[in-house]
């Protein structure tokens, strides 16, 4: 019995890291995990610098709308050129660029010549880049490891993401405290270094490059009319849409929650982060060993995330609320996770970048409209309804779409493996 348990437990582990097994994803997932920590290095230091310069929640919000506003005016045009081009050489292009402007950054902090404009200009050209580089990332990640390990290989790289938010805040908080914000920014510009390094050594011949359609749409906005034509894509893209708008707006209502509600410092705002990349972490893991795509667990989880949300909201000490947002990272890493493989599952390859543009769009391009609201809510309301507002959306999103889901869900209870071997059977039979 003894025995059975252990095999159990191997077979378990096995299934929850069975992309790694893959030469180029695994060189990818180290390049990614020093990209990501740097990332949210600099996400901490950029917010917490903003408050300092103006100690002003709706000039922090307006500066994340600037961040973010390409992702939501540029996404059609990002995705076809996704689609358009080599992802590995258009990677190469997103990361030098990044690298730059991280790098820039850190010499105007450190210089002490930085002023409040400069941070509007580069929250645009930074948007610009993630407009391109987001998309790339996600329809890359499919290329390496095909689509029978896709479920797994998103969650691993969001478990990542989500890590580094545990990781990331901790050393950024360390720094801001030490030796001052631009080191934050200098970090963040080695990280991409490393991503250039790990893309070098990718192998070419492993990756899994689908045949184009050739008779498929080229033009931007062929990816709004395939998804405006599929259910499935539609519900998912427009409950995102509203879930990004009011509730994934962190970068925003955790400062103020941290500085405004419990008086906290860039280290109490980073604890929340953290907490909630925990909660991402453990969220994380439990999904990648399961081996199922259901718009039933997507429903599920924006609505335990929304409640997530409103109970921390109300937690009455910081500890509480650290705690509450690891319940939030929880629920968060499995909305995402879900709705990022359902819809490049849904998706043929010579139009799937336009539509992972409409995911990023919904999830974070949204932060246009939503930041500077959020914003002036935490100003004038609360911080507290700042949270409140964005649990408050998920959960009417999930209730509202939940029917169409499961109304559309033509992948309800059935394995990946299931999915891929019907759709190799359509494409045999159509040659």
């Amino acid at each position: 019995m003894q025995g059975s348990n252990m095999e159990s437990i191997q077979s378990r582990l096995a299934m929850m890291f069975s992309s790694l097994k893959i030469r180029n994803y695994r060189l990818y997932f180290i390049g990614q995990g020093f990209s990501h920590i740097g990332n949210w290095m600099q996400t901490v230091a950029l917010g917490w610098l903003v408050l300092e310069l103006t100690g002003s929640g709706a000039q922090l919000g307006a500066i994340l709308a600037f961040r973010f506003a390409p992702l939501l005016l540029a996404s059609p045009i990002a995705g076809s050129l996704v689609d358009s081009y080599e992802k590995r050489k258009l990677l190469y292009a997103t990361q030098w660029i990044s690298f730059a402007l991280a790098l820039g950054m850190s010499a105007l902090v450190f210089t002490d010549a930085i002023e409040i404009w400069m941070l509007y200009v580069a929250a645009t050209l930074l948007g610009l880049v993630d407009a391109v580089d987001r998309p790339l990332r996600q329809t890359f990640v499919h290329e390496m490891v095909g689509r029978k390990e896709l479920r797994n290989a998103v969650t691993l790289s969001s478990t990542e993401a989500n890590l580094a938010r545990t990781i990331g805040p901790v050393f950024a908080g360390t720094l801001i405290a030490s030796v001052g914000t631009a080191f934050c920014f200098f970090a963040n510009a080695l990280s991409f270094v490393v991503v250039i390094a790990m893309l070098l050594r990718l192998r070419s011949s492993e990756l899994h490059q689908e045949a184009e359609v050739s008779e498929g749409p080229k033009d931007w906005l062929s990816g709004l009319r395939y998804a405006a034509s599929v259910p499935m894509i539609r519900t998912i893209l427009i409950l995102m849409a509203i879930i990004g708008t009011f509730a994934y707006e962190f970068q925003v209502s955790l400062p103020l929650f941290a500085q405004q509600t419990f008086h906290g410092s860039a280290a109490d705002y980073a604890a929340l982060l953290s907490a909630m990349g925990a909660g991402s972490v453990a969220g994380g893991l439990f999904t990648a060993s399961r081996r199922e795509v259901t718009a039933l667990e997507f429903a599920i989880s924006a609505l335990l995330f929304g409640l997530a949300l409103c109970v921390s909201a109300v937690m009455p000490t910081l500890a509480l609320a650290t705690v509450g947002m690891i319940f939030v990272g929880f629920f968060s890493i499995t909305l995402t996770s879900v709705g990022n493989t359902i819809l490049q599952l849904e998706s043929p390859s010579y139009i799937r970048g336009r539509v992972m543009a409409l995911w990023m769009t919904a999830l974070f391009g949204s932060t246009l409209i939503g930041a500077p609201i959020i914003g002036l809510i935490g100003q004038y309301a609360g911080a507290r309804w700042g949270l409140a507002v964005g649990g408050i959306a998920a959960v009417a999103a999930a209730a509202f779409g939940a029917r169409e889901l499961l109304r559309h869900d033509r992948l309800r209870s059935v394995p990946i493996e299931v999915v891929v071997a019907e759709e190799e059977t359509a494409e045999n039979a159509t040659l």
